[in-house]
C-alpha cells in the first residue's frame, strides 16, 4: 500500500471513491496536512519505480555557494543579496537603512546602541539537529545577515559533516568581531547559548557573547501577544509583516533532512532548509524596522494599532518616562476600542498617582468603577485614597464591603487583603465613634 493510502487509513478513509460533500470537517483538515506532506515528499523523492537506484544531487548543484577555507579547515558558504528596490513583505529593503537605533536601544535596554549604525548589526539564526540545546545539539547551518551599501546581504555557513564545525565557527567568530551588535529571534534562550557551548567545545574564540544583543522575541511578545495567536516568527510575518511563505519546510522536519544528507549526500532535501533559514534572517531585519517605527511614532495614535500603542506606553512607563507615557495614555483614553480606552484610564491613573495629581486619578478610578463595579483595581485605589488622604473612613469601608459582596472572581490573596483592610477600617470607624 502506498504512503498516501496508509495515511488515509489512519484517518478512517475507506478504499474507493469518496462521496463528494460528505467529508467531515476534521477529516478534511487531516487531508490537507496529508496533501502538504505528499507535495513536499514529491519535490525531494526520486522518480521512477520502487526500488530504482536513487540519483543524488550535489550540494553546489542545488545551493548557490562555494567551499570556504579558514585556519581551522573548510566548510560550505552560500551568499545572496537583496537590493534596495527589493521587497520583503510590506518592507522595502532600502527602508531598512532608516531603522532608528535610538528606538532599538530603548527596546533592548542597551543604551550604547543609540550611538551605533544599523550597518553594524549582525542578524543571526541557526538550524540545528534538535531543540534540546545540550552538548549533543549541533548547529549545522548558521544564517547571517547585515546591511551593506543599501543592500541586505545574507551569508549561510553550512557544515557538510560534523568535522567542519570548527572551521564554520572560526569564520563566524571572525565575522562577528567586525560587528557592533547582534540581532536574533529567541537567541537569548536558544541560539546564543548553543553557540557559546559549541565555541567552548571547539576551542574557538567566542566573539558573539560580548556583543550587545537585541532579542526580537521579547518586545514582539510584549507588544503583540494581545492580538496574535502566538509569538512565533511565522505568525508575526503573516499577520504584521506581510510575508507569505509558499511550501515552507516545517521546523520539525529540518533535523531529519540534515541526517538524510549525511547518509545519502543528496542535497535536494536541503534546498528548502536553506530558503527557510535565509527568510528567517531577512524577516528579523524587517521586524526590527517594524518595532522601531512603532516606538518612533508612538505619539501619533492615528498611525498605529491602539492595542500595540497601549502596550508600548506601559513599557515607556516602566522605563521611567512618565510624561511621555502619560501623553500616550491620555490620547488612548479616546480610543474607540473600549478595552484599550479602559486600559489607558487604568494606566493613566497610576501616572497621575505617582505625580501626586490625586484629583485627576480619583476621577479616572470613579469612571472605571462605574464601568465595572466588580473591578477590584479602581475600588481598592479609591479605598486607599479615602482612607489615607481624605480620611473618609466610612466611604472607604463602604467601597470595600461592596467589592467583597460583588466580586466573585477575587483570588484568595486578593480576598485576604480586602478582608484585612475591612477589619482595619471597621476598627477605625468604631474607634472614631467612641
Amino acid at each position: 500500500m502506498s504512503l498516501k493510502g496508509r495515511l488515509g487509513r489512519l484517518i478512517g478513509e475507506k478504499d474507493g471513491p469518496s462521496n463528494a460533500g460528505t467529508e467531515p470537517e476534521q477529516t478534511h483538515g487531516f487531508r490537507e496536512k496529508i496533501e502538504s506532506v505528499m507535495a513536499r515528499r514529491e519535490r525531494i523523492a526520486p522518480t521512477g519505480t520502487a526500488g530504482a537506484v536513487r540519483r543524488t544531487k550535489s550540494l553546489d548543484a542545488v545551493i548557490a555557494g562555494e567551499e570556504a577555507g579558514t585556519s581551522a579547515g573548510t566548510f560550505f558558504l552560500s551568499r545572496a543579496a537583496l537590493t534596495g528596490d527589493d521587497r520583503h513583505g510590506h518592507c522595502r529593503i532600502c527602508d531598512l537603512a532608516h531603522t532608528s537605533m535610538g528606538a532599538a536601544a530603548f527596546l533592548s535596554g542597551h543604551k550604547t546602541l543609540k550611538d551605533c549604525s544599523i550597518e553594524g548589526g549582525l542578524f543571526l539564526d541557526t538550524e540545528t539537529t534538535g531543540l534540546a540545546g545540550g552538548t549533543g545539539t549541533f548547529p549545522f547551518l548558521i544564517g547571517l545577515g547585515w546591511l551593506e551599501q543599501g543592500s541586505f546581504m545574507t551569508c549561510q555557513l553550512f557544515a557538510r559533516d560534523f568535522s567542519e564545525e570548527k572551521a564554520m565557527l572560526t569564520y563566524l567568530g571572525e565575522l562577528a568581531s567586525t560587528k557592533d551588535f547582534l540581532v536574533t529571534f529567541n537567541g537569548k534562550t536558544f541560539d546564543l547559548n548553543l553557540l557559546s557551548t559549541r565555541f567552548i567545545l571547539s576551542r574557538c574564540q567566542d566573539t558573539l557573547s560580548a556583543l550587545p544583543h537585541i532579542d526580537l522575541l521579547h518586545p514582539s511578545r510584549r507588544m503583540f501577544s494581545h492580538r496574535l495567536e502566538n509569538a512565533r516568527l511565522a505568525t508575526i510575518e503573516a499577520d504584521l509583516l506581510g510575508v507569505r511563505r509558499n511550501g515552507d519546510v516545517p521546523g520539525f522536519e529540518i533535523p531529519q533532512r540534515y541526517f538524510d544528507w549525511l547518509r545519502s549526500h543528496d542535497a535536494r532535501p536541503l534546498e528548502d532548509v536553506f530558503t527557510h533559514n535565509r527568510l528567517d534572517v531577512v524577516s528579523m531585519a524587517t521586524l526590527l524596522k517594524y518595532l522601531t517605527d512603532l516606538v518612533e511614532g508612538c505619539e501619533d495614535i492615528d498611525r498605529g494599532h491602539h492595542g500595540d500603542l497601549l502596550k508600548l506606553a506601559a513599557l515607556i512607563h516602566e522605563r521611567g518616562d512618565l510624561e511621555k507615557a502619560g501623553r500616550i495614555f491620555e490620547a488612548l483614553v479616546l480610543s474607540r476600542n473600549s478595552e484599550v480606552a479602559s486600559g489607558a484610564r487604568r494606566s493613566l491613573s497610576l501616572v497621575h498617582k505617582k505625580a501626586r495629581r490625586r484629583e485627576e486619578a480619583v476621577k479616572l478610578w470613579q469612571h472605571l468603577l462605574a464601568e465595572n463595579p466588580r473591578d477590584p483595581f479602581p475600588a481598592l485605589e479609591l479605598a486607599k485614597h479615602y482612607e489615607h488622604h481624605t480620611r473618609e473612613i466610612e466611604k472607604a469601608l463602604e467601597i470595600v464591603q461592596d467589592l467583597l459582596g460583588k466580586a466573585a472572581r477575587l483570588s484568595n490573596a486578593e480576598r485576604a487583603l480586602l478582608e484585612h483592610r475591612l477589619r482595619r477600617l471597621r476598627h477605625k470607624v468604631s474607634s472614631d465613634s467612641d
